[in-house]
């Protein structure tokens, strides 16, 4: 018998053996465990990209939060609140949505805003732009220049600001002493005077 047709098949059998316990060993490794150093390293960083995109906070959310909190306070005369955290973080982005939300809430409740619909159902539309009286609540130049100047500058006269913000123009004229006495007749009819 040769001996090379004898060895041929037996080394055949052997790679086939070889390649087959390999292919088992690599199948039943389990993860992390038994892989190679560069598959273990990956998963890792892969982790801790995931974890760091689940905190991420995007500053301009904040700060679009953080003016919308600002605009309202300053509408309203209230002072403005400080910022004390980071703009990405998460402790930044639920204290200025708590605080738009909460200053949105107060301007959307003027302390007379009963007196101030009253005055303006005898006064005239929200956008009423007839020289000399801007707005619902029919307001001239010197009002508007003297207890809204920012909103004079940046809007216009009041026939462009919204209803809430010709309410709390007027509730600062009504705060600084004045009462309702800008509005005599309808203020009158309304029984406010």
């Amino acid at each position: 018998m040769n001996p090379k047709r004898f060895l041929l098949p037996v080394l055949a059998v052997l790679l086939i053996a070889a390649a087959t316990v390999a292919t088992l060993a690599a199948a039943s490794a389990l993860p992390g465990r038994g892989a190679t150093p560069a598959a273990s390293q990956k998963r890792p960083a892969l982790a801790k990209a995931r974890k760091d995109r689940r905190r991420h906070v995007n500053p301009a959310i904040v700060r679009r939060l953080r003016s919308s909190a600002w605009r309202w306070q300053a509408l309203m005369g209230v002072r403005p609140a400080k910022p004390f955290a980071s703009l990405n973080s998460r402790r930044a982005l639920r204290y200025w949505s708590g605080q738009a939300r909460r200053m949105r809430w107060l301007a959307a409740h003027p302390p007379h805003k009963s007196a101030w619909l009253c005055i303006h159902r005898f006064e005239g539309s929200w956008s009423d732009s007839g020289d000399p009286y801007w707005g619902g609540l029919q307001m001239d130049r010197g009002f508007m220049s003297t207890y809204a100047p920012e909103s004079l500058l940046r809007r216009g006269w009041a026939n462009h600001w919204t209803l809430l913000e010709q309410m709390w123009v007027a509730e600062r004229a009504y705060r600084s002493g004045r009462g309702y006495s800008p509005w005599p007749n309808t203020a009158h009819y309304c029984g406010l005077l």
